[in-house]
């Protein structure tokens, strides 16, 4: 029901009824209402008054039978009855759900379903109830146990739900679309548009789907495609409710008048045969709600909030005597409903007691109900009791039930997994008295616990951050309003939605608008994404690393260089990292660290991202550093050159990440030892201050450098361990300073959160003006904000809040060694060139933050902010400018600055920061020098042992062979599968794929497209690979166990990054490459080549809107060749794409005759439809066309 316009004393009905109960009854209560209902705390209740005998009820005419409290003081929201069992359901406005069996009413079931919305509609099924809230949809059993909540966005109003079968479900509510849910899989299969301010009421028969809206119309729309098919204007105000019987449907709701919206006392009534109003019916009381009641007639039964009720016929006149009287204990009536049987009705008050009127003595909810389940009445009373003290005591003595089905005892070993406690937290006098020695700590015994028993906790230490502020499921319990912690949509984890063309139809640009290119987050351990991206976009890291190719052949420098290749070339089309992450997977040291995560870990986000993506970022600058200090050999990859940037003593990522440093050790004998190191990146250590005490993150982040600290240490003057003072002094700054936050628990959390609080304060004071939550400043009133006392101007205060960070930060090196850490505006009185000209002074500018999101409805995500310099704009967007984005995998979204160091801690919790010293570009050349050369090409030695020159399938190019600029190569790859695919069969029968099935490629074919060898391949390289192949698709494939295994392979075996070289140099050089479905092989192998340089036989042999054609027919229809017989072969597939490739010129003039080559083309698919696009088998049909091939390919 839309409750607009109705009585306006229902506001008087807040959340305040939700208070616990007073036990005084109101006076006009009346207690035999009272059935059931405990209100004395002490145990005392008012018993339940039965109906007396005396209680005459006429066959025929509705008379009240039983009235019952359903929950005192609190509005009924709504009632139902139960269409499978004896039962009537009442909702509340507290959210709490009662049943009550048969025509007496007895209490069956009573439960709380919401904790703050109220019960918006009740539909019951075979299994259950379903409950609707505002934005949530609960099933739950009967007896109140819930068989599944669906949480939806929390931005919607839920006001309606519609079982259209015994599976499906649609949800409408004031909002511009309705949801269709799928009960068996509990989720979302459909989105329908509608027009706001959105549905209400929704009713169906067997012709039409009828959707009431707030605006006062009803539409009618199909059932199929939910399109609208015909639309009432009922009423000019507001739509009250609805109902629809035979050809009739019949509305009462509001009119629009000068004062505002009145009670239509006319009933609009349509027939639904010729789509058009009938006479008006004119009642004579306030119509709110209206059902048809079938019996004899198709009478209409209309209540008023009042508590009358009328019953009329539709097409007749109303009867002032057919008006009776409901006796609501509240002032209104809220909600009203029929039973299945017509034999009863239900009225819900204001005061929460239930009214039922009949037309029998002993009526029927249904026509056919099965039998209800009670609880088995308790046994205990009646046993005898046991001694248990003594030893020889029979346990046969305790009565067990008979049963031959399985004991919940016997639950099997495989739905089981230990889950050991975490030890609890050291008590603190423990850590405050304790004294190391060495590794071991000493303290007393507080005597706070018992000995050797700790306290045993069903749920994890509440000691961590990841579990301690994640939202929850269900807004029970949060001390603030749910919208407070609501996510943004933005920074919600993104996933891809496959269909049966994989993601070809997939919409990236609705998440990208940018030329930027995001990365896909399908791959296991794509988790590192956001830190690609913030390396990518470090221009001197991106410029350097492109720079680098060594001999290893997993090195991750090499695949992040191939990355970041890919990343230049797109222009806003995702790319993967399936190479570098392969090679990542294969580093021993990454699976040490814990950096490689199970799929099932991946999903479900059991792992602690924060601190997952700060080892990984330790992990992968160290890598980096080492990978790029090894000495590469003088003809790495036949003539491939270092970079010019690596010195013989340290690598690049050395000299842009490392901080040189002195550890001082000074033992209390007055010794002391200094050792020199270095480090990538430092690790904020926050104050052990409880008083609240106010921190710039300069003074933090000093701290944090210049550590000091007591420990054990060795001691060469004293011979033994001594406690030492050890303090860190910095010699040389880093270029980019990276830093790892370190919140993981609850402690910091509040730190950063009590900082942003203080830091918020002392802005709002140093303005002059008060803190105002929801007020806007006025540009006038931030005038000052660019003075030294402020920050730059801001546009809203709100853009302030959650604001610790500071964008520049300024270092100075003192002479002992010292260093000074301050927070840098641009308006303090040291200007960006005075500090560039004093020695030992730098100035860094923040670059980027990486933060966890946390969403327990996803399991949480890494997302990036990054400052993109004027390079990358100028590349992409032809554009000066720096602008801050988001990276949320592949959803790109610019924000403003202040958004990226916003840090609400419930939900947006930093992990990384990335600080890059001003004019840091200026230091370095950026020119990227390709180091891929000709040389990849020529002849190279397998990896199989058993390879002999007469198994080999292709002749290497020669030097004067050489590919030039717009040269043809024809191309073809095979693939295996690594993981299977994971879909799920939908209730419709379709298949929805939720992660497709990871491939990798097995062999990979290159044939000359001219010259005097044209046809003969110049590469078939087998790419050996070290994990596990679940499926070699030898069908489609050719590839046999064995091929890719050196030590029994025939075949020749090379390296993947052997052979990706090799076409990233055909790419470079700027060949074009002819095939069949090459779009597919460029991803499997990870290459992002321009799309002026693929000439794809798919789409040159395409209509639009029509079916994509195999390579055998067509090679059938046009050249007649029979290919692919019993398996796939790439060298015989590559050939046939360049064969077609040539016959395509010839048919269409060299793209001159597209008309022609149109005709061409409808012959083929109607050849196609009449062969069901099957190939005939040899001794059947021969091809329509006899093409000319080439003698030099019919000669091999």
């Amino acid at each position: 029901m839309n409750f607009e316009g109705l009585d306006p004393g229902l506001a008087e009905y807040a959340p305040a009824l939700h208070s616990a109960l007073d036990p005084v009854l109101d006076a006009h209560l009346n207690p035999s209402l009272l059935q059931n209902v405990e209100l004395d705390p002490e145990g005392v209740a008012l018993e339940a008054l039965p109906v007396q005998e005396s209680v005459h009820i006429m066959e025929g005419v509705y008379s009240e039978l039983h009235s019952v409290v359903a929950e005192v003081g609190v509005p009924v929201s709504v009632s139902h009855f139960d269409l499978h069992e004896e039962m009537l359901w009442v909702g509340s406005h507290g959210g709490h759900a009662t049943s009550f069996f048969g025509p007496t009413l007895e209490r069956y079931s009573s439960f709380q379903v919401n904790g703050s919305d109220d019960i918006r509609q009740i539909q019951s099924l075979e299994n259950g109830i379903l409950f609707l809230t505002k934005n949530n949809l609960k099933y739950m059993a009967r007896g109140g146990l819930i068989i599944f909540d669906y949480l939806l966005d929390e931005s919607e109003d839920m006001h309606s739900l519609l079982l259209t079968d015994s599976s499906t479900l649609l949800v409408g509510g004031l909002q511009n679309h309705i949801l269709e849910i799928d009960l068996n899989t509990v989720q979302e299969t459909q989105k329908y548009a509608v027009e706001t301010p959105g549905v209400t009421i929704m009713r169906q028969t067997n012709r039409f789907f009828f959707c009431g809206h707030t605006s006062g119309k009803v539409s009618l729309r199909d059932l199929r495609t939910f399109k609208v098919e015909h639309e009432f204007n009922a009423f000019s105000g507001s739509l009250s409710d609805f109902d629809v019987h035979g050809n009739l449907l019949a509305a009462c709701g509001f009119s629009s008048r000068l004062t505002g919206l009145a009670c239509d006392r006319f009933l609009k009534v349509y027939d639904l045969r010729m789509m058009r109003a009938i006479t008006p019916l004119q009642v004579h009381v306030d119509p709110a709600f209206l059902r048809f009641i079938p019996t004899y007639t198709s009478r209409l039964a209309i209540i008023s909030q009042s508590g009358q009720c009328q019953f009329c016929e539709p097409t007749g006149l109303a009867n002032p005597a057919d008006i009776f009287h409901v006796n609501p204990v509240g002032p209104l009536l809220m909600t009203f409903d029929v039973s299945a049987s017509k034999q009863a009705l239900a009225f819900g008050d204001s005061e929460g007691c239930v009214h039922l009127w009949t037309d029998s003595p002993e009526p029927s909810f249904n026509p056919y109900s099965r039998e209800t389940e009670f609880a088995l009445p308790c046994l205990v009373d009646s046993l005898p009791p046991l001694d248990w003290s003594q030893d020889l005591l029979p346990l046969s003595l305790i009565p067990v039930p008979l049963t031959t089905d399985s004991l919940l005892s016997d639950w099997p070993a495989a739905n089981s997994a230990p889950a050991p406690r975490r030890a609890p937290p050291v008590d603190a006098e423990i850590l405050r008295t304790m004294k190391k020695v060495g590794f071991i700590g000493y303290a007393p015994n507080p005597r706070t616990r018992l000995r050797n028993q700790i306290p045993y906790r069903l749920k994890e230490s509440d000691n961590e951050f990841d579990s301690f502020s994640q939202v929850t499921e269900s807004p029970v319990g949060r001390e603030e309003e749910p919208h407070r912690h609501m996510v943004s949509k933005k920074y919600r984890k993104v996933t891809i939605k496959y269909s049966k063309l994989g993601l070809e139809d997939f919409d990236f640009k609705h998440y990208n608008k940018t030329l930027f290119a995001g990365l896909e987050p399908h791959i296991p351990n794509a988790y590192c994404n956001c830190m690609i991206q913030v390396l990518y976009f470090l221009e001197p890291v991106c410029c350097l690393i492109q720079n680098h190719l060594c001999q290893k052949e997993f090195c991750l420098a090499c695949e992040l260089g191939f990355l970041f290749h890919m990343l230049d070339l797109s222009r806003g089309d995702p790319c993967q990292g399936s190479n570098f992450l392969r090679a990542f997977r294969t580093i021993p040291e990454a699976s040490a660290l814990g950096l490689i995560l199970a799929d099932s870990d991946e999903a479900s986000g059991k792992g602690s991202l924060a601190r997952l993506i700060q080892r990984w970022n330790r992990f992968i600058l160290t890598q980096l550093h080492q990978d790029m200090q090894e000495l590469e050999a003088p003809q790495a990859y036949r003539g491939a050159g270092g970079s010019s940037f690596c010195s013989s003593g340290d690598s690049v990522i050395g000299q842009l990440f490392s901080c040189e440093m002195e550890n001082c050790s000074l033992c209390r004998c007055g010794s002391e030892t200094v050792r020199a190191s270095s480090t990538l990146l430092f690790t904020l250590s926050y104050p052990e201050d409880k008083t609240g005490k106010n921190y710039d993150f300069a003074q933090v982040l000093k701290r944090s450098i210049c550590l000091e600290q007591n420990t054990q240490a060795w001691c060469d003057n004293c011979e033994k361990y001594q406690p030492t003072i050890q303090t860190r002094n910095i010699c040389h700054l880093p270029d980019i300073l990276v830093i790892n936050c370190e919140v993981n628990s609850s402690k910091e959390a509040d730190f950063w959160r009590m900082q942003a609080e203080f830091a918020f304060k002392m802005t709002v004071k140093k303005l002059g003006g008060e803190i105002s939550k929801n007020k806007e400043f006025a540009l006038a009133d931030w005038k000052e904000l660019g003075s030294p006392e402020g920050l730059l101007m801001c546009p809203s205060i709100e853009e302030l809040k959650n604001v610790w960070l500071p964008f520049s930060i300024r270092m100075k090196m003192t002479k002992n060694k010292g260093l000074d850490v301050y927070n840098w505006t641009d308006g303090d009185e040291w200007g960006p060139a005075r500090a560039e000209e004093e020695h030992g002074v730098y100035v860094y500018d923040l670059m980027a933050t990486v933060v966890h999101i946390l969403d327990s409805r996803t399991g949480g995500s890494l997302v990036a902010h990054i400052k993109v310099g004027e390079t990358y704009h100028q590349r992409k967007e032809g554009v000066t400018h720096q602008q801050w984005y988001l990276f949320n995998d592949f959803l790109i979204e610019p924000i403003d600055k202040y958004e990226a160091v916003q840090f609400d801690m419930n939900w947006k919790v930093p992990a990384i920061l990335y600080y890059v010293k001003r004019n840091l570009n200026s230091k370095y050349n950026l020119n990227i020098k390709n180091p891929i050369e000709a040389s990849v090409l020529l002849a190279e030695a397998s990896l199989a042992r058993k390879q002999q020159k007469t198994h080999t399938t292709f002749i290497p190019l020669m030097l004067n062979e050489m590919p030039q600029v717009g040269d043809l190569v024809g191309l073809d790859a095979e693939f295996v599968t690594l993981n299977e695919e994971e879909a799920e069969l939908r209730s419709d029968g379709t298949k929805s794929t939720i992660k497709p099935s990871q491939m990798s490629v097995a062999r990979i074919t290159c044939v000359r497209g001219q010259g005097p060898n044209e046809g003969i391949p110049f590469i078939d390289d087998y790419i050996s690979t070290q994990e596990q192949v679940v499926d070699y698709l030898t069908q489609y494939s050719g590839i046999k166990p064995g091929d890719l295994d050196a030590k029994i392979s025939s075949k020749h075996l090379t390296t993947l990054k052997s052979t990706y070289l090799k076409l990233r140099f055909l790419i470079d050089i700027g060949v074009k490459f002819v095939g069949h479905g090459l779009q597919k092989d460029f991803r499997v192998i990870n290459l992002m080549v321009p799309k002026d340089q693929v000439l794809d036989t798919v789409y040159l042999f395409h209509m639009p809107r029509k079916r994509m054609i195999s390579l055998r027919f067509l090679a059938w229809y046009f050249l007649d060749l029979k290919i692919q017989g019993e398996t796939h072969d790439s060298i015989e597939d590559a050939r046939t794409a360049l064969q077609l490739y040539r016959k395509y010129l010839e048919l269409s003039k060299n793209g001159t005759e597209p008309e022609s080559f149109h005709k061409v083309l409808k012959g083929l698919y109607e050849k196609g439809r009449k062969m069901d696009w099957k190939v005939p088998k040899p001794e059947g049909q021969t091809s329509p066309k006899n093409a000319a091939v080439f003698s030099s390919v019919l000669a091999l």
